[in-house]
């Protein structure tokens, strides 16, 4: 099996047994192939284990590993060292993809070495409803205001690994934003492809929600400045701001003011 053509799909798992099974079933039926599902069970206290390891009996493509609760930045960065393919998609427990999204992520990786992100539009579903999730289109300055590229996007394991994975220490939300700043900030072309290929699943308990609150976006920011101090000079002229939009215009008046 060609480690250039596998591609390995990295699924952290959180008492996310509920939803599990529809997860990998999305990626098995994958038109591409080949393929290798890493399911990293990040310590869960429901059936997740259980039914991780039931699957990987039934499906040669899957692999299990079971750490202690370590958080999902660690989870990924697990799965990310264990890889075999040389391409990867993060895809957390309970989301799902669509049948060609690996097959055209891949196309456009291998046609352009220059592309190192390739993701898709996205809709946010729940058991009571499904709505277009509204993506800002990218460009490194919106990057550097707010993240519009979801985990789940394709990307080289030598990209990933150049810039260390994950920030393991990054407790309080978005660690994918942080992730593509530190893969994007220095170079690198993000292509997002025309069709709906994600599909985030909303739950009561979503992390986006848990990390929303104005204290964690305060200490989300504080480590982006202190992390990325370049790319907000480059990008927004001084630091990320609270008020994110406002972040390049306020900086500009102060160092016209003398005060940057």
């Amino acid at each position: 099996m060609s480690r250039e053509g596998l591609v390995s799909v990295v699924i952290p798992c959180y008492n996310q047994g509920k939803y599990l099974a529809e997860t990998v079933q999305s990626v098995l039926a994958s038109t591409y192939r080949p393929l290798e599902i890493l399911i990293v069970n990040d310590g869960s206290t429901d059936n997740s284990l259980e039914t991780a390891l039931d699957l990987e009996k039934q499906h040669p493509e899957i692999s299990v590993i079971d750490q202690a609760n370590a958080g999902v930045a660690k989870a990924r960065n697990t799965g990310i060292q264990a890889a075999r393919g040389g391409i990867l998609l993060p895809l957390d427990g309970d989301d799902k993809i669509s049948p060609d999204y690996i097959a055209r992520g891949v196309s456009v990786l291998h046609q352009d070495p220059g592309v190192k992100v390739v993701y898709c539009r996205a809709v946010k579903f729940s058991e009571a409803r499904q709505k277009p999730w509204k993506l800002k289109p990218f460009s490194l300055r919106a990057l550097a205001r707010d993240n519009m590229i979801f985990v789940a996007a394709l990307f080289r394991k030598a990209d990933a690994l150049a810039v260390g994975g994950f920030s393991e220490d990054m407790h309080m939300g978005r660690e994918d934003w942080e992730f593509w700043i530190k893969m994007l900030k220095n170079g690198g072309e993000v292509v997002q492809l025309p069709f709906v290929g994600f599909y985030y699943r909303m739950t009561p308990d979503s992390k986006r929600k848990k990390t929303g609150t104005g204290r964690k976006k305060r200490e989300r920011i504080d480590y982006l400045n202190a992390k990325h101090m370049d790319f907000f000079e480059r990008e927004l002229r001084g630091p990320l701001r609270f008020q994110r939009s406002w972040s390049r215009r306020y900086n500009t008046l102060l160092k016209w003011l003398g005060k940057g």
